[in-house]
Parts: C-alpha cells; structure tokens; sequence
C-alpha cells in the first residue's frame, strides 16, 4: 500500500538525517530537495512524497534526503554531498540514479565530482553551478525574510518565484490561509542552507563529471534563470540540455519535466 513507503533517518555523526524511502523496483533513484528543505525535512512526508512520485515507484526504489537535522554555520553543499554519501553507504547503496532540485542539484553536483562511483546517472534540475545576479537578488531577499522571522513573505515570495503567473495566480486567493501553517520554530536551518547556495560553486569542477547527465531548466526560471542551466550542459561533456518552455522554478511538478528524466533514466 502507497508504495511500501516509509520514513526513517540514518546517523550521521552526533546527529541524523532523515529520508524517505518507497518503491520496489531493483535499481535505486536518489532524490534530493531543494532550499525548501530548511523549513521542513521529509520527515512525516513518505506517503505524500510517495504519492507525488508514483511514477518512479515501479522500476525504482527511491530514496528522498533531507539533508542531516543539525547544521553548523557555515555548512558547505560539498559538506552536504559528503554527508549524503556517508547516508548512502550506510543504507548499502552503492551506487544509484541520482535527481538533485534546485539545491538539491547543488549538491548532486559535488556528489557527482567527489564520489563519481556512487552516481550511475545523474539529473539536475533548474539548479545552477555558481551564484548569478538573478539567484543572489532573491536568496538575498529571503534570508531578510527569514531573519525578520517574516514566514508570510518568504511564503508569498517562493511561491511567486518558482511558479509562472498562470500557475501563481491560483494560489492568491488562498495566501491569507495558506501562510497560517508551516512557519518553523527556527529559521536558522533555512539561513545556513540558503547562505550555501550562495557559496555554491561547482562550476570549475563540473567537467570531472563523467557520468550520463540530464540538465532540465525552465525557460521562465525567476530564481536561477535558464542561463545556469545552460552554462553546466557546456562545462559537462556527456551530458544532454532541456529548456522547458512556459516552466519556472517549480518545473520538477510538471509532467513533462518527470517524463524527460524517465526516459532518460530507462535509456
């Protein structure tokens, strides 16, 4: 039932990191989130994640990574892949298909360049290798958010960078309710990750990449533009570009975007 899902956390040093886990089939996906991250792990969220996912369920097992639930100031997103790698080997995986979002794709990368051996394929998705104008303008504006403890702004705002207008505008009516649920207790894990982000830089290291690579951008991208995307297909030699037309931030919810990394996944 609902994909043999199940939340669990691994031990990482004197803490934990949580994950999901669901599916049955015989080669393992890797997935791991974005800066949504910092507000709230996936703890709790195996059925939801499983459900969202289903696609996945019958010809992978997959795993979602939180990243560990205590973090240092200054935590890096090489630290971060570090750490996810130790999670892996501790699970026994391998080696895996491995699906970094927005952050998430930060953190593949340095996956990708450290521990080439655990990453079979490897998909980033609207994600970028190194800080741009356009992602430091908004990570800017969101860790002010977080630091004034202002949940309903950064709410508002990541909903309207990471959706199109058609898609935004469907959420307004519903701001006044929607920004009463979720705010966390601390926002210091979001500060650390989002701060990561902008410390990021993969970009110089990205041609050790050697394993098959899909890189999917959105053509309407407000918080890392599709120029970071197509800056990574040019410094990773085996790797294959997609711009999704009329897509933004959030383009890894679109059915298109899921069925261009399945068939890359199954090539």
């Amino acid at each position: 039932m609902f994909y043999h899902a199940i939340s669990r956390h691994v031990k990482i040093g004197n803490t934990a990191m949580d994950y999901v886990s669901f599916g049955k089939g015989d080669k393992n996906l890797v997935i791991i989130p974005g800066l949504g991250d910092g507000l709230k792990t996936v703890k709790g969220a195996a059925i939801a994640l499983a459900l969202m996912y289903k696609r996945y369920a019958k010809d992978y097992t997959v795993y979602f990574f939180s990243r560990k639930n205590h973090l240092d100031e200054g935590y890096s997103t090489r630290e971060m892949a570090t750490d996810l790698h130790t999670a892996m080997a501790k699970l026994n995986i391998q080696n895996a298909h491995v699906m970094g979002l927005s952050q998430g794709g930060m953190i593949s990368q340095f996956l990708a360049i450290d521990h080439p051996q655990s990453v079979d394929k490897l998909v980033i998705g609207v994600s970028a290798s190194r800080p741009n104008k356009t992602m430091e303008t908004v990570v800017n504006s969101w860790i002010t958010m977080a630091t004034n403890h202002d949940y309903k702004s950064l709410f508002i705002s990541s909903i309207e960078k990471t959706y199109p207008e058609d898609k935004a505008k469907k959420f307004r009516p519903f701001y006044p309710i929607l920004t009463k649920f979720g705010k966390p207790k601390s926002f210091d894990r979001f500060m650390i990750q989002a701060r990561s982000c902008l410390s990021h830089n993969a970009y110089e290291s990205l041609a050790q990449i050697k394993s098959p690579t899909l890189i999917i951008g959105g053509d309407c991208d407000l918080v890392v533009g599709k120029n970071a995307s197509e800056e990574m297909a040019a410094k990773i030699s085996n790797s294959t570009l997609y711009i999704c037309n009329g897509l933004g931030h959030g383009a890894f919810e679109d059915k298109a975007f899921n069925q261009l990394v399945l068939d890359f996944l199954k090539d």
